[in-house]
């Protein structure tokens, strides 16, 4: 597991290793208790079999004690869900809609800013960029911040993953699922598209990276700036993104 870096993320490896210490506990008791059986009921030492049918008081505690032992694991495991399903008081939002296969990111109480966000290819790659992760154009977000996510897609469902935030959540056409981030320190964060959605589906990575405020308005600025000095033309097909081998064709 990915080491955590936002508040989220924190609760998920929290849950995690509390967990883990619950079934480890329980594996060590069934294997003492199957030895043990071994060695107590052995045809050796038993030469005569036991008649006995069922124990009363043995059969309700197998029965409770496993009970109670899910509802322990269940408060905290929705105490996260609830945590992670809204930030109430947002400082940010950022819209993620999903499209074969590239990301699009609009920020609507920036201006409006909009931005897409596509793979950088192999033979493109600067040194030290990890292959399949990186993109042309990665999104900033200020650290210390409350970032509300609103994700959708346009066409099939995806899923919208960046594991050390404790992001994940599906994008589906139609429906706009919410979720949030706070990001604690300044770096780049890597993600991916963690739900099959056809031939194009190794090449959604995401890209985030966390800045200070005076960074990211100054990224703001910046990207306004040069949106509004290109010329409008149509955005190339996804499609053409591909390697020769990866396009799609029509009959």
């Amino acid at each position: 597991m990915q080491p955590g870096f936002s508040p989220v993320k924190r609760e998920i490896i929290a849950l995690h290793d509390f967990v883990l210490v619950i079934i480890t506990l329980i594996c060590l008791l069934v294997a003492g208790l199957l030895i043990w059986v071994l060695y107590r009921y052995s045809a050796k030492r038993n030469p005569n079999p036991t008649r006995t049918a069922h124990n009363t008081v043995l059969e309700i505690t197998w029965t409770v004690v496993p009970v109670l032992i899910l509802v322990i694991i269940a408060i905290p495991s929705f105490r996260l869900v609830y945590y992670e399903d809204r930030t109430h008081d947002p400082d940010l939002t950022l819209k993620v809609t999903a499209h074969q296969w590239y990301w699009e990111y609009a920020y609507p109480d920036q201006g409006g800013l909009n931005v897409e966000s596509h793979l950088v290819p192999d033979d493109a790659l600067k040194p030290g960029q990890p292959r399949l992760l990186t993109v042309d154009q990665p999104i900033e977000l200020p650290v210390g911040k409350n970032v509300r996510i609103l994700i959708t897609s346009s066409d099939v469902i995806h899923s919208f993953l960046i594991p050390s935030l404790g992001v994940q959540r599906y994008a589906i056409p139609g429906r706009e699922i919410e979720t949030w981030v706070r990001i604690d320190k300044p770096g780049t964060y890597y993600g991916e598209c963690n739900q099959i959605c056809g031939i194009g589906h190794s090449q959604m990575p995401i890209e985030v990276k966390g800045v200070s405020t005076q960074e990211f308005a100054g990224w703001v600025k910046q990207m306004k700036a040069q949106q509004s000095s290109q010329n409008r033309v149509p955005a190339e097909p996804a499609s053409a993104a591909l390697p020769p081998a990866m396009k799609v064709t029509e009959n």
